[in-house]
């Protein structure tokens, strides 16, 4: 269960009368990592928004999910591509 949904159940348990607040469960290594990611991709989902929109934003995650699901690499893409513009600039 992630912190998200830890902190959901726990607002629901709370919300409720004649119920006391439960304590939350020690996260897991696992867990505190895959939090860790999804906090890193909201901020740049975030910064991504602000800077180019939602439309952008929502293409470009649409496409790396898309590539994760076909198996490609995302990042040695971007670096083929710096490569080869830097090779094609006059010197």
């Amino acid at each position: 269960m992630s912190k998200i949904e830890v902190t959901a159940a726990a607002k629901a348990a709370q919300s409720e009368p004649g119920h006391a607040p439960r304590q939350q469960p020690e996260l897991s290594e696992e867990d505190r990592s895959k939090d860790a990611f999804y906090a890193q991709i909201a901020e740049v989902a975030e910064a991504m928004i602000a800077r180019h929109g939602r439309d952008f934003a929502i293409g470009t995650l649409v496409l790396a999910a898309k590539f994760v699901a076909d198996g490609k690499s995302l990042a040695n893409r971007g670096n083929e591509n710096r490569e080869a513009a830097s090779a094609t600039k006059p010197g």
